[in-house]
């Protein structure tokens, strides 16, 4: 479905980000993508989204392609309307819209009445907790209410491919775990794939099929999730597991430098 092949991304003319990465995501897969901060993970969703552009970001090398098709030249608009939706960091609801505008605001690149009609009320079966919300401002909702409509607007978008963006920051254990089996819902009855960022590698990897670690705007590792689990440098770096089973602190692990292996 997804093909990123070899992408450069440079901010102001001047910043290289992005050097010489690619993913593949298959049609109804979970992919996730695990990075320390600063890695370039968000860059990579931005790059296929398309909002690199409103922040002097370019895709300067490679292709990116979906359902065969080279996107990396198009509008964020016609990227969206391919079937293409961002789950942005931080819940970026329209504070002073209510709940049912914010959804209906996700319907502009769609024209079909009797397909918004069923996809809003898809949305309140997945998150039947905030049908009573529907005329309360989404400025008033709680972290993780703001976290479903977000995941609500991909839907009313007809999303084929979900790119979501560490949407357990900031949650609850509880709403986490609750949001993620939605997650797992929604690929197994809806077949929507997706590309995870995620910090929580525990998380990423419990719905995950597959998995890619960026290291300094490349892939230096990608495999099946089981395997992930089964790597020794997954366990140290983003599980804080070290080979006895045991947790170990940051602090303990600071001296053991990422293995120059990844970087080959």
């Amino acid at each position: 479905m997804l093909n990123v092949n070899n992408i450069e991304v440079i901010y102001d003319d001047v910043i290289l980000v992005l050097k010489g990465l690619s993913l593949q995501v298959k049609e109804g897969q979970i992919v996730a993508l695990l990075g320390a901060n600063g890695a370039g993970k968000t860059t990579t969703l931005k790059a296929i989204s398309g909002l690199l552009k409103v922040e002097e970001g370019e895709v300067t090398g490679g292709s990116i392609e979906f359902m065969g098709r080279r996107i990396n030249e198009l509008d964020p608009e016609e990227i969206v309307r391919l079937g293409i939706f961002q789950v942005m960091e931080g819940r970026c609801v329209f504070e002073n819209l209510t709940v049912h505008e914010n959804l209906i605001a996700a319907t502009r690149t769609r024209k079909s009445r009797k397909v918004i009609r069923e996809r809003y009320d898809m949305v309140f079966e997945y998150f039947p907790a905030l049908k009573p919300l529907r005329h309360r401002l989404a400025g008033y909702l709680s972290g993780g209410e703001q976290q479903m409509l977000v995941i609500g607007r991909a839907l009313m978008s007809r999303t084929q491919l979900m790119m979501l963006d560490e949407p357990s920051l900031g949650l609850s254990p509880i709403l986490v775990a609750e949001i993620f089996n939605i997650l797992k819902r929604l690929n197994r009855e809806q077949k929507i794939t997706m590309l995870l960022v995620e910090q929580n590698a525990h998380l990423a990897l419990s719905i995950a099929e597959h998995g890619y670690v960026m290291e300094n705007g490349k892939i230096v590792l990608d495999d099946s999730v089981d395997k992930l689990k089964e790597n020794e440098d997954i366990k140290m770096f983003y599980l804080g597991l070290t080979e006895m089973g045991t947790k170990r602190s940051y602090k303990d692990a600071k001296f053991y430098k990422r293995r120059k292996r990844w970087l080959t």
